[in-house]
C-alpha cells in the first residue's frame, strides 16, 4: 500500500484575488436583490382615472369684428376638448378678414391634437389674428374649467 503524497502549492497572491472576487460577487448579488425586490408589498398599484378637468358642455366666446359678432364655440367633455369651431361667421367678415378661417383651422387642429393650449405655433404673417383667436379659445376653455375642490358649491360655471 503505497500512498502518494500530494503537495498543493497555494500562492498568497492568488488567494487574495480569489477572496476579493468572491466578496465582490456576493456584494453584486445583494445589490441585485435590493434593487429588484418590491419595496411596498401592501401598496395598491391600481391605475387612477384622470380627474375631471372640464364641466361637459358647449362654451362660446364672442369676438366683434367690424361691428359683427363672431362666436368661437368649444365643446368639451370631462377630460377632453372635443371640438372647436367658429359660428355666426358672416360673409362680409370672412371677406374682410381672409386669414381668419385658415388661422382658426390651424389653431383648432393643434389644440385638438395636443388637448392643450401649450406649445401652439402660428405663422408670423397671421400673428395678430391667431393671437385674437387663441385668446377667445382660452376664454371659452376657462369657462369650461371644472371648479376646484376648495371652491364653494354655489359658484358653478354656466355655459354661454
Amino acid at each position: 500500500m503505497s500512498s502518494k503524497t500530494k503537495i498543493v502549492v497555494l500562492h498568497l497572491k492568488e488567494l487574495i484575488y480569489t477572496g476579493i472576487f468572491a466578496l465582490l460577487g456576493i456584494l453584486f448579488i445583494i445589490l441585485l436583490i435590493i434593487m429588484f425586490v418590491p419595496k411596498d408589498k401592501g401598496e395598491n398599484n391600481s391605475v387612477e382615472a384622470p380627474s375631471a378637468s372640464y364641466v361637459p358642455g358647449i362654451y362660446t366666446t364672442s369676438l366683434v369684428l367690424n361691428d359683427n359678432a363672431v362666436d368661437v364655440e368649444v365643446t368639451v367633455d370631462e377630460t377632453n376638448i372635443n371640438d372647436i369651431r367658429i359660428v355666426n361667421l358672416d360673409e362680409a367678415v370672412a371677406t374682410m378678414f381672409p386669414l381668419l378661417e385658415p388661422s382658426f383651422d390651424d389653431l383648432a387642429h393643434q389644440i385638438l391634437q395636443n388637448q392643450s393650449l401649450d406649445n401652439i405655433t402660428y405663422a408670423d404673417d397671421n400673428k395678430y389674428t391667431s393671437m385674437v383667436l387663441l385668446n377667445a379659445i382660452k376664454t371659452s376653455l376657462e369657462k369650461a374649467a371644472a371648479p376646484s375642490p376648495s371652491a364653494s358649491p354655489s359658484a358653478s360655471p354656466s355655459a354661454t
